[in-house]
């Protein structure tokens, strides 16, 4: 007996738009493994890495490819297989705290540390960063947005108020990046040794493996020319790519 297309359901599953969620058991029945035209089981190896061969170590891996071709799919996938270890997965798209055509490093140090903290708030972890107090306290004024972080208080939130009045200002932006570009450095140690290290040790206390952050849609920055004659591409994953490691 032929099965009657039902053409909303068909066009739906069609929408290049959408992105498949594997976890999902409705979307996984429209997934499709690309691996033998892709060059290997390209997830499992990252996934391999993580679980198997630096489980409590930090890594970083790039997975790349051409804008449509099904990354954030597969990171998705990753995100399920990670979690069916019993790692925590942080999962965020980029461009939803940057302007993708205008991003230094100091917006992705932040995105970062607003998505984990949101995420490690949402189960209960509530983290309390010493640097991050002191940092706000000191932007507080030409941001004209009062940040506290009292003992309740969530750092996602805090951040969040930072990132969401700055990504409509070209102008605080600048302003932001010239205060925090200075102290890139201790930006880094903060989210390294308060944020993930401390996340680390009480998801671990609570019987996870440890903790995992994807960062999806950094392919869509803007390749534009910068008046150092780089592209923002070449700028951020180059020149500056050190300090996204």
């Amino acid at each position: 007996m032929r099965m009657k297309l039902h053409l909303p359901t068909f066009f739906k599953a069609c929408n290049p738009a959408k992105t498949l969620v594997v976890g999902n058991p409705e979307d996984r029945q429209y997934y499709i493994d690309f691996s033998a035209v892709r060059g290997g089981k390209i997830i499992e190896a990252i996934e391999r890495t993580i679980t198997r061969l630096s489980p409590d170590e930090p890594t970083c891996q790039l997975f790349t490819g051409h804008i449509g071709c099904g990354k954030s799919t597969e990171l998705l996938r990753l995100k399920t297989l990670l979690e069916e270890q019993q790692f925590h997965v942080v999962y965020f798209e980029s461009s939803r705290d940057l302007d993708m055509h205008d991003v230094d490093i100091s917006d992705i140090l932040l995105s970062i540390a607003r998505s984990v903290s949101e995420s490690l708030e949402d189960i209960g972890i509530r983290l309390q960063p010493q640097y991050f107090t002191q940092v706000f306290n000191d932007i507080k004024d030409f941001m004209q947005t009062p940040v506290e972080l009292s003992a309740e208080a969530e750092l996602s939130i805090g951040i969040g108020k930072i990132t969401a009045k700055t990504k409509d200002s070209p102008q605080l932006r600048d302003q932001l990046r010239q205060h925090l570009e200075p102290r890139t450095k201790s930006i880094l140690h903060a989210i390294n040794e308060e944020i993930l290290e401390r996340g680390i040790k009480e998801l671990k206390r609570r019987g996870k493996k440890g903790l995992v952050v994807i960062i999806d849609n950094l392919d869509r920055v803007d390749p534009r020319p910068m008046s150092t004659g780089r592209s923002q591409s070449e700028y951020l994953f180059i020149d500056r790519g050190s300090q996204l490691r």
